[in-house]
């Protein structure tokens, strides 16, 4: 276990085992113009589709993104695996991918239950569902830092190396918020041009998790025979689904467990949207999700920091040993040499913020409403990084159970892949980005199965 970057890797197999059938956010972008679906009313509540609904229980709607600023996602595998291929930091195309900040954003979701329905001129709507966001911010001095110790041994030849470390290690986050909703929806055509809908969702927490490495500086010296670590970090961990282990010689964090499932905090959230038809062909829309917060208990919370100094005499054998382990290690998160300690007096109830997303829409209908060209901007904030996207889309939906998408998305894929979606009678299948390889830095996946109600929208 310490051989991966445990809050990471931990939360990822925990929502693997969650969420059998699935390896963002909880939506499809290139699904918004696609009126015979009800998967974009989670990217804006008042497009309601052509028919009432019941999604099939788990699998109705099943969505997994990775969004990262420089790493391909091969190399996301490898750094969660890094205990398998220690060395994928030396390769040299591994390296030139990096940025100064290399971003990474993980969001895993499904509706466990969820239906809509027509009554009157209402549209109703109800889920219950699992959201999952991981992010990660990692500096590319970091990797500087494991190139440069990488096969040290403390033999004789290694000491140049060794006595001449000056490393710093910037600024490094990782979180993770693992939550439960129940959500009831509403939407209306207040008249021949404007529909106002909402939402409001319960949230159950899980799990929460943030850490905070704020520098990190390695130095040692010939001349003195002298070594010093320098730690400036903090950790707060809330749920029950998550626990930190300490070492029982050291007292600090070397291990994170998984507890057990339950609720470790409440919150609520809500979703508002408009679509108002300018004229017969163009329509505009705008919508806010996700605006909420989650409160974690006292009693789930805990708290660890670490503002220490480390010295070594490398003249003494041990101390000489325990530098070289801990410089050496090859680990992403080194808990050795973060000696995060658990600060009882400091765990508190505390309040996080979701992940909220503004989406901005523009559709323009042709050939009788069967062909239909649209623009979609989306700006989602995440701890680790905002998201924006631009998304231009060809739709043709001449049936609620036939709808065709393509999208091409230019701000997070940089134009260098595309989106397509499908639905046909109760399945639907979509990417916003499309998988081209181990070099593919945005990509998702979303499946939806749904049996459609007689009641149809109102014309």
């Amino acid at each position: 276990m310490k051989k991966l970057p445990i809050l990471l890797a931990g939360v990822l197999t925990t929502i693997a085992l969650a969420l059998p059938a699935t390896s963002h956010a909880q939506f499809l972008r290139t699904s918004y113009f696609m009126e015979g679906t009800s998967y974009r009313m989670q990217i804006n509540p008042a497009l309601t589709p052509g028919h009432g609904y019941i999604n099939i229980p788990v699998v109705g709607a099943l969505n997994a993104t990775v969004n990262s600023s420089s790493l391909g996602i091969q190399d996301i595998f490898d750094i969660a695996d890094n205990a398998d291929d220690g060395d994928f930091f030396m390769s040299d195309a591994f390296y030139d991918r990096l940025s100064a900040t290399n971003d990474l954003n993980v969001n895993l979701s499904t509706d466990i239950i969820s239906a809509g329905w027509y009554k009157g001129k209402n549209f109703w709507s109800f889920n219950v569902g699992l959201r999952n966001d991981i992010g990660a911010s990692i500096p590319r001095n970091l990797f500087d830092f494991m190139r440069d110790v990488n096969g040290i041994t403390g033999t004789a030849s290694d000491l140049v190396r060794l006595l001449a470390l000056d490393e710093e290690v910037g600024k490094t986050t990782f979180n993770v918020n693992s939550y439960a909703e129940i959500g009831l929806g509403f939407a209306r055509s207040l008249n021949s041009k404007l529909t106002v809908g909402g939402r409001v969702k319960a949230l159950l927490g899980m799990a929460n998790a943030e850490l905070n490495i704020n520098e990190i500086d390695i130095e040692s010296n010939v001349l003195s025979g002298h070594a010093e670590i320098e730690v400036d970090a903090s950790a707060e961990v809330s749920g029950k689904l998550l626990e930190l282990e300490t070492n029982r010689d050291g007292g600090y964090i070397d291990e994170v467990d998984f507890g057990s499932f339950g609720i470790g905090g409440y919150g609520a959230a809500i979703d508002l949207g408009i679509a108002y038809q300018l004229n017969s062909k163009l329509m505009l829309s705008a919508s806010v999700t996700d605006l909420g917060f989650l409160t974690w208990n006292k009693s789930n919370t805990t708290v660890a920091t670490a503002n220490v100094s480390q010295s070594y005499d490398l003249c003494d054998a041990d101390d000489l040993t325990e530098f070289v382990d801990k410089v050496v290690s090859g680990e992403v998160l080194n808990y050795d040499m973060l000696q995060l300690t658990v600060d009882d007096e400091a765990a508190t109830s505390r309040t996080t913020s979701l992940s909220p997303t503004v989406a901005l829409g523009a559709e323009y209908k042709m050939l009788n409403d069967w062909l239909v060209l649209g623009a979609l901007y989306t700006a989602r904030f995440t701890p680790s990084k905002d998201i924006h996207e631009l998304s231009f889309s060809g739709t043709i939906r001449p049936k609620d159970w036939f709808n065709l998408s393509l999208s091409y998305s230019v701000i997070q894929a940089k134009g260098q892949t595309f989106g397509l979606a499908a639905k046909l009678g109760w399945l639907f299948i979509g990417t916003d980005y499309m998988y081209f390889g181990g070099n593919t830095k945005n990509v998702n996946a979303y499946l939806g199965m749904s049996i459609p109600l007689n009641k149809k929208k109102k014309s």
